[in-house]
């Protein structure tokens, strides 16, 4: 399903003239319905590295090539539009982090990935209350706004959105963080059940043991040297 080959990211200091470097020569393969746990001490770049692979940022080096449903695609060189529309059928980030619009409410935000898949409101609005009470999430909300609730609140919000609708590779940062014993549980369980129907997964997990029976290998970032390194030619 991916390829990953001597992917490397470094990020610019214009006012230092220097490159950062989040990681180098990471190398891997996800086969689907693996489960690989991304891990190495803080600053290695592990969350980086997920938001290369949804190309939030564009790596520097190497590639990685995902099989998708129509073709093989380089995440890396990509055009926007193609990778725009992976993110819409075929490509899941779950952060800890959730960034909702004013007046929508709780259900409505779960719902609307099904709704822009043509999927009828009822039952849209259906599979977003049943996610929405597997992670926890007290009935009473849902018609509220998640801009008012608690940060483990919004977490399991962003968590249903992220995870109702269909995906082949799903990329996971930190999304237990914020979560109580219950709503962790309940997403040990959700993604077990999309591993079972071939779901591709990397993950960072600030509660590893809770979905260690779920993980098939582990990526081990080892911390990058040198921390900076003379600017360089990056891709555009």
């Amino acid at each position: 399903m991916l390829t990953v080959e001597n992917l490397g990211k470094r990020f610019k200091i214009h006012a230092l003239k220097r490159e950062v470097v989040a990681f180098e020569g990471l190398s891997f393969t996800l086969q689907p319905g693996q489960f690989i746990m991304v891990s190495g001490p803080n600053g290695a770049g592990k969350s980086t590295l997920l938001r290369c692979l949804y190309r939030s940022y564009r790596p520097t080096a190497g590639r990685a090539l995902y099989v998708s449903s129509q073709r093989p695609i380089d995440l890396v060189r990509a055009a926007d539009e193609d990778i725009a529309l992976l993110r819409k059928r075929e490509i899941g980030y779950v952060s800890q982090f959730l960034r909702p619009r004013p007046r929508v409410s709780a259900l409505e935000l779960v719902a609307e990935p099904l709704l822009h898949l043509g999927t009828p409101q009822e039952e849209a609005e259906r599979q977003a209350a049943g996610l929405l009470e597997a992670l926890g999430l007290k009935e009473a909300l849902w018609p509220a706004f998640p801009s008012t609730f608690s940060g483990g609140e919004q977490q399991k919000v962003s968590l249903a959105r992220a995870l109702i609708r269909p995906s082949r590779l799903i990329l996971l940062d930190e999304p237990t963080a914020s979560l109580d014993a219950a709503a962790r549980q309940a997403l040990a369980t959700r993604l077990s059940e999309l591993k079972r129907q071939g779901v591709g997964m990397l993950g960072i997990f600030h509660h590893p043991e809770e979905v260690a029976g779920l993980v098939d290998h582990t990526l081990e970032i080892p911390p990058a040297a040198p921390l900076f390194a003379p600017e360089r030619q990056t891709v555009a």
